[in-house]
């Protein structure tokens, strides 16, 4: 699949929440499946960030709507789909996609795009131009969850 190197407003597909960007609005580039590739940067998830950002109420909040099987953080939430074994399920680059934009994949998703900075609505004034989540929480979300794996302890 190709698709643009821009997200609905101007946010490089390759270079998600980082201010520097080599490459030009009108460049294609080609999706394996329906992932997204890692930032150029090639930054490095750490899982237990992701972890600890995962299971965080602040942050990127994805415990108040998503469950892991295991993880010790009381009241995980049901609205969206339960998590445990994702790694099992999914490669980063799909993982990704689904963290930056999953509009891209759902329309009607209500799961917040927290990679985006553009075409958002109800962004409080204090928030706007600037992702929810950063380039590197976003790898380190990423490695956690493509870890989930069924042979996860």
């Amino acid at each position: 699949m190709i698709v643009r190197a821009v997200i609905a407003g101007g946010l490089c597909l390759s270079c998600v929440g980082l201010a520097a960007c080599d490459r030009s609005p009108s460049t294609d580039i080609a999706l394996e499946s329906d992932g997204l590739p890692m930032a150029r940067s090639a930054m490095v998830g750490d899982m237990e960030r992701g972890r600890a950002l995962f299971s965080s109420r602040d942050g990127g909040q994805c415990v108040l709507c998503h469950a892991i099987d295991g993880l010790d953080t009381p009241f995980q939430g049901d609205v969206g789909p339960a998590l445990t074994h994702l790694g099992d399920r999914l490669s980063a680059d799909q993982i990704r996609l689904r963290i930056v934009d999953p509009a891209r994949i759902w329309p009607d998703t209500i799961m917040p795009a927290y990679g985006r900075k553009d075409g958002l609505n109800q962004v409080d004034p204090a928030y706007e131009d600037q992702p929810i989540l950063s380039a590197q929480d976003i790898e380190d979300l990423v490695a956690y969850l493509a870890s989930e794996t069924e042979s996860t302890p």
